[in-house]
């Protein structure tokens, strides 16, 4: 079972390990069992939440709308893959609950009032809102007289703009996290921004974290290094998979990779190491990996030693190299043959 994402939003600077989101987005396409695939296939990559977009046509856009991107002669307009992109609120309870059955948190953006409402009535957990939105004080409102977690998306704003709404949000107590985001689709490297992170987390003291459009798992295991407390990252069945998201998107098999190194990265960051003092475990192996003063040469009774009499060889259950100076100009009590380790027995 998922853990519960209020831990994150909750304990800002906590060691609590990252809330995975895998963002469907449109991969669906509009078809409610595609929706249903990739809630099963997000659990069995071991994402915690499964975060969708709930679009109502008529209440957030116009026909004046313009295509981010003209994908397909399927839909006449933008407004027409919104009409498509709907599902009824029946449909979305029953994605919400497939999801708490599978084990994974059930979010999903709105982009209208209308979908605030019909998202209240599912329980969710935290509110997810989008770039776009973040200066929509109509949708914000309604968000927040629900007093649940926000998630806020950065992608299209500027740092006056996020400090203002992070202090909008704030001001009704609703515990944030705030993700860097950048909207290009897919992300470049050079735009990721994962040095916003910290800066977020120094200037508004929330969790922070990233909401990713790479279409790779790199950007995601960048920030885990940056100790976030949520990653959103969008997800798709195949890279063969029709819609405009798809090319921003990783594989499920990749976001199997993803969780599995993020939870590596968490367990490294976790257990810091102490080099001022021996290592317990590493013993056995110094005795097999360093080495020990060996004869260079057949030594004579009586003889003082000096370093041309001596070389360095394994296994290190003899002398140790760093003790070189403390033997040199020592007498040795019998004779000692050619490639035999020295002992301080063997000294006087």
């Amino acid at each position: 079972m998922a853990s519960n994402i209020q831990t994150w939003l909750d304990k800002p600077n906590s060691d609590a390990a990252c809330a995975i989101i895998a963002e469907v987005a449109q991969n669906h396409d509009g078809s409610l069992g595609m929706a249903h695939a990739h809630i099963d296939a997000a659990a069995n990559a071991g994402a915690n939440a499964i975060k969708f977009q709930t679009h109502v046509a008529d209440e957030e856009s116009t026909s004046a709308e313009p295509w981010r991107t003209k994908f397909s002669t399927q839909d006449a307009s933008r407004m027409d893959y919104w009409r498509r992109m709907e599902f009824s609120e029946c449909q979305w309870m029953e994605l919400k609950q497939h999801a708490d059955k599978v084990g994974l948190h059930f979010l999903s953006s709105p982009f209208s009032n209308k979908a605030v409402e019909l998202l209240g009535k599912l329980d969710m957990p935290a509110w997810k809102i989008a770039s776009g939105e973040i200066t929509n004080t109509f949708l914000l409102d309604k968000i927040l007289e629900t007093n649940k977690p926000v998630i806020l998306s950065t992608g299209l704003s500027t740092t006056d703009e996020i400090s203002s709404t992070v202090n909008y949000i704030k001001q009704s107590n609703s515990p944030l996290a705030l993700l860097q985001c950048t909207s290009q689709y897919p992300c470049s490297p050079e735009r990721i921004g994962v040095n916003v992170i910290n800066e977020f987390r120094k200037s508004f003291d929330c969790a922070v974290g990233l909401s990713d459009h790479s279409g790779t798992i790199y950007s995601g295991l960048a920030a885990a290094a940056q100790k976030i407390q949520v990653l959103e990252v969008h997800m798709t069945l195949s890279r063969e998979m029709f819609g405009p998201d798809v090319i921003a998107s990783i594989t499920t098999p990749e976001l199997k990779a993803l969780v599995e190194g993020i939870r590596y990265i968490e367990t490294v960051i976790s257990h810091p190491v102490d080099k001022s003092k021996p290592d317990a475990e590493a013993m056995p192996l110094r005795d097999i990996f360093m080495k020990s003063l060996y004869a260079a040469t057949d030594i004579k009774t009586g003889e003082q030693l000096s370093q041309q009499h001596l070389t360095a060889k394994k296994p290190g259950t003899g002398i140790p190299i760093n003790q070189l100076q403390q033997v040199l100009g020592m007498k040795v009590k019998r004779s000692i043959r050619k490639n035999s380790m020295i002992q301080f027995d063997d000294l006087e």
